[in-house]
Parts: C-alpha cells; structure tokens; sequence
C-alpha cells in the first residue's frame, strides 16, 4: 500500500513541476518585458533544478524509513531471559553433537562398503 501511495506523491509532484514550467513559460511568452521574462526564466530553472534534487531526497527518505522501520521492528522482538538462553543454547550443542555422531557414523559405513566392494584399503 505505501509503494502505491509513493507512486501517487511522485505522479502529483510531477504534474505540480509540469504546472509550474508551463506557467513560466505562458508568462514568458506573454511578458511585455524583460524583466517579467527573466522572473519566468528563474521559475524554470526552479522547476528543473528541483526535478534534480528530487531523486538523491528520495533514497535518503527511502533509507530513513527504512531504519526507522528496522528500529520498530527490533522494539517489537521478545528477547529470551538468561534461563530460556541457556536452555537453548544446551538444545542446539546437544543437536549439533548427535547429528555430528550421526554423520560420523554413515561416513564411516560409506567407507567400510567402498573398501569392501573395490578391495582397497586407505
């Protein structure tokens, strides 16, 4: 939803920029004068330069949202106590032993029958 709303903003600015240099421009074609024609011109380049600043203003709104986003997140996760920790930490070591085993295991039955099957032994 928020991707949607963005493309909205950046279409409403863009007609807004459009807006303003075809303002400009209708003010320089009917400007009498010389000075109302370099008021016209300054709107221009107004309207182009902001064009040219819109997209690094961009990113970096992009990339503070994006933290800000990350630091509501991080409030939101319930870190385990020191007892949950340590219980889980016991879980995964114990886990990593017994699959260890386990794989120590088939290897070597793998061993055992290609040394029995070719007659080599290593």
């Amino acid at each position: 939803m928020a991707k949607k709303e963005r493309q909205k903003r950046s279409a409403r600015k863009a007609r807004a920029a459009e807006r303003a240099e075809l303002e400009a421009t209708r003010a320089a074609s009917q400007a009498g004068s010389k000075e109302q024609a370099k008021k016209a011109d300054a709107a221009v380049a107004k309207a182009s330069t902001k064009k040219a600043e819109s997209k690094p203003a961009k990113k970096q709104g992009r990339i503070r949202s994006y933290f800000s986003a990350v630091k509501a997140e991080m409030h939101r996760v319930v870190w385990p106590d020191k007892n949950e920790l340590r219980s889980y930490s016991i879980a995964v070591i114990v886990m990593l032993i017994v699959f260890g085993v386990c794989v120590w295991l088939v290897d070597t039955g793998f061993v055992a029958v290609l040394a029995g099957f070719t007659g080599l032994r290593g």
